[in-house]
């Protein structure tokens, strides 16, 4: 059925140049269904050099992508957002696409880093300050339907056919898991540890001095294998751990940031939008009765639920802002995952007026649980004392769609892939009662998501 799906592709795009004189042509049926994650590592196997994926956390919207039809991407700071909203809708304009009966379109995915004015590492080289891809060959998995999309040049697109073909090829064929296996580790290093210590007690008396109410600072750890991580195999350990998260994955240049992130920035759908407030967190208990006990204490935590308010406080408005009505529980609940337990408050807002999900994401973006309050302080506070370059880690990652719809989710809980190293990351919020070593504590439970799905066990 793949091999004959192939004809048909190419019939249908060379009747779509035909027909429309536009330099991209685009065109969507459905298919039987494919495994997503074996999906995406095929893509190694028909080099494509740049992969994307994307699932929500109930699973009902996947997104995989093998290489790049156009991209739209700038280094500008002020502007970044509206930027890539232009383009797409200046290259929406410039596509011709045949639905054949479905409700696919090409689909724009990619993210953004944290803080543009931070000064940049070498191993965030392949990350602009924003960078968003229409892959080349999409797979949407999507009320219970199975959509490929593909999107080429009108013109000069036969090496792209070529290793459609070879996908269309191995499609056809029984499909396998991913097994590759994950390499031994070889050096586990907490990178300046004692300085992020340092950083902490500084914004602590900072805080208590009234100059900030709360400020997110994170750290990474550094990890060596003996090997290079195949970020299928990643990919494969986080769908299986860490089941009620976004997992996304944005690969190119030989790098790959990677993750499974609990946390929702914004997902609007027509004239309804979603966010939200994860802040305040502990770990998971060993047993039922001390999980229990924990999950109490987080819900009745001064601490916690002060530093949750914060950040209820901000979403609220934001929403407020492009809705007519909004619609949030009075008090917190408890979002229990799989090595951490968050203060967790949804927020549905009605009759939305923003023009697409990324103008929202510029409101957005960082709110109080990545950043701080007051929110421009706190962020500058953040690039002059934390020892470490973000890149895309706490920033904005997801999809938009030809109408503007789109979801994006706070890309934490994550690492970046770079042949045999791995940097991953962890942050917390500091306010004046904090203790730093309690906010090392949490950091290192929230490394545990990554450890574990890079096969790497630690002693908490």
């Amino acid at each position: 059925m793949a091999v004959l799906c192939q004809h048909k592709i190419e019939e249908q795009l060379r009747f779509i140049s035909e027909k429309a004189n536009r330099p991209f042509i685009s065109w969507s049926g459905e298919m039987d269904y494919v495994d997503p994650v074996y999906f995406f590592a095929l893509g190694q196997a028909c080099s494509f050099r740049q992969r994307f994926y994307w699932s929500d956390r109930a699973n009902e919207t996947v997104y995989v992508g093998l290489g790049c039809a156009y991209s739209i991407e700038t280094e500008e700071k002020e502007q970044r957002f509206r930027i890539v909203e232009t383009e797409w809708k200046r290259w929406m304009e410039q596509i011709a696409f045949d639905h054949n009966g479905t409700a696919a379109t090409p689909i724009l995915f990619g993210g953004f880093s944290f803080d543009p004015f931070k000064t940049r590492t070498e191993k965030w080289r392949a990350f602009p300050h924003a960078k968003m891809v229409v892959p080349t060959v999409l797979l949407s998995l999507k009320n219970k339907k199975t959509t490929l999309t593909v999107t080429v040049p009108s013109k000069r697109h036969e090496e792209m056919m070529k290793k459609i073909r070879r996908l269309m090829l191995l499609l056809s064929q029984e499909q396998r898991q991913p097994t590759s296996s994950l390499p031994t580790l070889v050096k586990y290093e907490e990178a300046q540890k004692e300085e992020w210590i340092h950083a902490v007690e500084k914004t602590i008396r900072n805080i208590r001095e009234g100059k900030f109410e709360k400020v997110v600072l994170a750290r990474e750890a550094r990890l060596s294998f003996a090997d290079a991580i195949d970020p299928s195999a990643v990919l494969q350990q986080l769908r299986e751990q860490q089941p009620f998260s976004y997992l996304f994955a944005f690969e190119q240049e030989g790098q790959c940031f990677i993750g499974a992130s609990p946390e929702q920035l914004v997902k609007k759908e027509g004239a309804a939008c979603y966010s939200t407030c994860l802040a305040g967190s502990i770990r998971r208990g060993k047993t039922f009765q001390e999980d229990e006990k924990l999950g109490q204490w987080l819900m009745h935590d001064e601490k916690n639920l002060r530093e949750h308010q914060f950040v209820v406080r901000m979403i609220k408005e934001a929403i407020e802002a492009v809705c007519e009505r909004v619609q949030m529980p009075a008090s917190p609940q408890l979002l229990k995952l799989q090595h951490i337990q968050h203060l967790y408050t949804p927020v549905v807002g009605e009759k939305c007026r923003a023009a697409s999900v990324l103008s929202i994401v510029e409101q957005m973006h960082p709110t109080p649980a990545l950043g701080g309050t007051p929110r421009e302080r706190a962020v500058k506070e953040i690039r002059e004392t934390e020892p470490l370059d973000r890149g895309w880690y706490a920033a904005p990652i997801g999809w938009m769609d030809a109408e503007g719809n789109g979801e994006f989710a706070v890309a934490i809980r994550s690492g970046l892939l770079c042949g045999k190293e791995t940097f991953i990351f962890a942050g917390c919020g500091v306010v004046g009662d904090s203790d730093p070593m309690s906010e090392y504590e949490e950091t290192k439970v929230k490394f545990a998501p990554m450890l574990s799905a890079l096969g790497v066990e630690r002693d908490e």
